[in-house]
């Protein structure tokens, strides 16, 4: 498949490409966030490769450049429509022309005020590019609004405040669609929509019935009177609120913004040779389980248990040729092949693997005689003998460390029996297939230990209330006692009830009816990998036409039954441990597999998303023979789960995401001003006058190009470059400009 960071990467190119000035050379012009979209795709010396001279912050103060072309990469505010105008007023001109191309659609009025502007006889060209994302892998993205989870899921907490937080909630809600809509349309995909409806709780949050934001009473007397008077007060309240659930109503605006972009772009989507795809929207409630347990594959271990910066940074000791050691910083990304290949697997797997290609590496490259590295300590001896292969010794040196150090902290830290009782509690069966019968015993031990994390008891106990679905207060007072919680380790397992999970239970309270439920495996499998995420139970149970339609309705059309594909049967298989056996689903395709253009499954989840879960979009593209290409607000670890959890409570104040916590709301605004306050930036304060610099001048010559000068005021370099497909069509008036 096409990776989706390829795709950005060639509407990026496409972009800055397709602006010619007859003077050769041309100056960009970015703001902060297109800046930063830039540099996941492009390096900034990708961009001064495409004849770009200059790139300069569009606020920073810029000297005139009247002699040059300027492509003008923007965000769509507001702040950004006067700063283009600004530089074409008032007996200034900038720039010989503007070549404008917005990461996002462009308002009708900003489109408007621009062409109404002094500024219209110098904008030669206007394209709207749909990239407002962030391509985090070739098949996952995010919007990078973590504060999602608590705009959604933190009760508000005044009756007072129900208004402002669902106004707040509604606002993200619509700029999150508005993200979606750019995926689509960067991928020409025009989807099938499905959301994710529970039944087994009401709305959460800010969507929780409430007389302030209750639909009004039907008439005295009518029959929807008389049904809800039969019903009782409960059933009526959850009945007026039970379409606002978060999935649905982010999906309806997704239909919306996507009617909308189809009818200004009648061609919309362009024939690609694939059957229409289909968005699965869902949220963080629908799988409790999977962001507490812990991953014992590559990426979803490493993330949870290294200090990996924001899922790609991290920080190791690396030898170098003269046998010291040095801090390094490695970026985990998609240009690293060792890492693409092995992060998916199991980490015994993943460790025979990364010998395995040492050893080959050796012997095709380095002349090496022997039996080679039998073990991570060989590895490690071996790779200080490597100087003439920097860039391959410095991979091979990373993801040594990084194996290395997982195993170690799964000895030291117990691992093997919180695992055990953590898959016992998911799966709700032991590894020979039978109910657990003694987690209890299992489970105080391991509370009552010193050697064990007050992360991974919070954990333990978050995923025993799960599967007893609540249990008695004094129980769960006397598992709080037996851990030593802190009380705010306390607050994340009693914030589950905000999750719509039953943390408190009653002798008499029947078991919650839950319609998703995870299937029994018939893959081989290992002991401690048995829980699936149930987003792999929703992809299988759609591809195959068995995925409930209560449970995950259509917004509006569906594909007909013939069109719908069957899911493949696999074979069934025993679990085994840890240490043993290879699991079915790494098997790679059959040779002379069908390579046309696959049909597409797009999965978004609100509120966050492990790495398991990207993992199983990865594997069952494969499985499924479908291209799976899932995104979220965010990537969350365990530890980042468990820590929005213990301020869930109070709006999110101390959280990373939202250190001051969901404010009490402005009370209802146009969404331009919402969108407008997201990517807010300072101007930067003119300069002070001062004898002016000197400037090198450019050797001529054929290929001479003008310094390529940064004048962007935060002082952070460039690390990439934008483009647009030639292909779309102008939105309506577009016309006015002189193309």
């Amino acid at each position: 498949m096409t990776s989706l960071l390829q795709t950005v990467k060639t509407k990026f190119l496409e972009a800055i490409r397709s602006v010619n000035p007859p003077a050769r050379w041309k100056i960009l012009v970015v703001d902060e966030h297109s800046q930063q979209l830039l540099s996941t795709v492009l390096k900034q010396f990708d961009v001064l490769e495409e004849n770009v001279t200059l790139i300069e912050a569009i606020t920073s103060y810029r000297e005139p450049q009247p002699s040059m072309d300027a492509v003008y990469l923007l965000m769509p505010t507001s702040q950004n429509v006067d700063r283009i105008i600004r530089d074409f007023s008032g007996g200034r001109q900038q720039y010989a022309a503007a070549h404008l191309f917005f990461i996002d659609g462009l308002p009708e009025p900003l489109f408007e005020k621009l062409t109404s502007s002094p500024a219209e006889p110098y904008l030669k060209a206007l394209q709207e590019l749909y990239i407002n994302f962030w391509a985090l892998e070739a098949q996952a993205f995010s919007t990078k609004r973590p504060a999602m989870f608590f705009n959604a899921f933190a009760p508000p907490r005044s009756d007072a405040a129900f208004q402002n937080a669902r106004a707040q909630l509604e606002e993200e809600l619509r700029f999150t669609s508005k993200m979606l809509v750019n995926v689509c349309v960067t991928l020409n995909e025009y989807p099938y929509i499905r959301y994710y409806l529970p039944s087994h709780h009401q709305p959460l949050g800010p969507l929780k019935p409430h007389a302030t934001t209750r639909a009004p009473p039907p008439p005295e007397g009518s029959g929807r009177w008389r049904t809800q008077l039969a019903r009782g007060q409960e059933a009526r309240s959850f009945e007026s609120a039970e379409s606002d659930y978060v999935a649905k109503m982010l999906a309806f605006m997704v239909q919306q913004g996507l009617d909308e972009y189809k009818r200004a772009n009648p061609d919309f989507p362009k024939d690609a040779g694939r059957g229409r795809s289909t968005l699965l929207i869902t949220d963080r409630t629908m799988d409790t389980m999977a962001p507490f347990l812990h991953e014992f594959t590559y990426q979803a271990m490493a993330t949870d248990l290294l200090p990996i910066e924001n899922g790609a940074k991290y920080l190791y000791k690396f030898q170098t040729a003269a046998g010291t050691f040095e801090d390094k910083t490695a970026v985990l990304s998609d240009t690293d092949n060792v890492w693409t290949e092995i992060r998916h697997m199991h980490m015994r797997e993943a460790i025979d693997k990364l010998m395995a290609d040492f050893n080959q590496f050796m012997q095709d490259n380095a002349g090496f005689k022997g039996e080679g590295a039998a073990n991570l300590n060989d590895m490690k001896d071996m790779l200080a003998n490597l100087p003439q292969f920097q860039e391959q010794r410095e991979k091979f040196s990373l993801h040594l460390t990084m194996a290395q150090e997982c195993m170690d902290i799964f000895e030291r830290a117990k691992l093997p029996a919180i695992a055990t009782v953590e898959q016992n509690c998911a799966t709700g069966l032991t590894a020979e297939g039978k109910t657990p019968k003694h987690l209890v015993e299992e489970m105080v031990p391991l509370l009552d230990s010193r050697d064990v994390q007050n992360l991974n008891k919070v954990r333990i106990i978050a995923l025993y209330i799960q599967h007893r679905d609540g249990v008695p207060d004094e129980d769960r007072r006397r598992l709080y006692q037996h851990a030593r919680l802190s009380l705010p380790d306390q607050d994340a397992v009693n914030a589950l009830v905000h999750l719509g999970l039953r943390i408190s239970r009653g002798p008499t309270d029947k078991d919650t009816k839950k319609r998703l439920k995870q299937k029994q495996s018939t893959e081989e499998e290992y002991e401690l990998s048995r829980y699936k995420p149930l987003l792999r139970t929703v992809l299988e149970d759609h591809v195959g036409n068995k995925l409930d339609p209560t449970l995950f309705p259509y917004v509006r059309d569906q594909p007909s039954l013939s069109a719908a594909p069957s899911l493949k049967a696999t074979p069934s298989t025993g679990a085994t441990s840890l240490r043993s056996a290879k699991p079915s689903w790494h098997r790679a395709a059959k040779p002379g597999a069908s390579q046309e253009a696959k049909q597409r499954v797009l999965v978004f989840v609100a509120g966050g998303m492990t790495y398991s879960e990207m993992r199983e979009a990865y594997l069952l593209s494969k499985s499924l023979n479908k291209d799976i290409i899932i995104g979220s607000t965010h990537t969350l670890t365990p530890r980042d789960f468990v820590d929005d959890l213990k301020v869930l409570e109070i709006g999110g104040v101390g959280s990373r995401a939202l250190p001051n916590g969901i404010g009490e709301g402005r009370g209802p605004r146009a969404f331009q001003d919402f969108y407008d306050e997201v990517y807010y930036t300072r101007d930067a304060p003119p300069p002070q006058p001062a004898a002016p610099a000197p400037q090198a001048r450019a050797q001529p010559g054929r290929s001479s190009r003008p310094s390529p000068i940064q004048s962007f005021a935060s002082g952070n370099s460039v690390q990439t470059s934008a483009s647009t497909p030639v292909e779309e069509k102008k939105k309506k008036k577009r016309g006015l400009f002189h193309f």
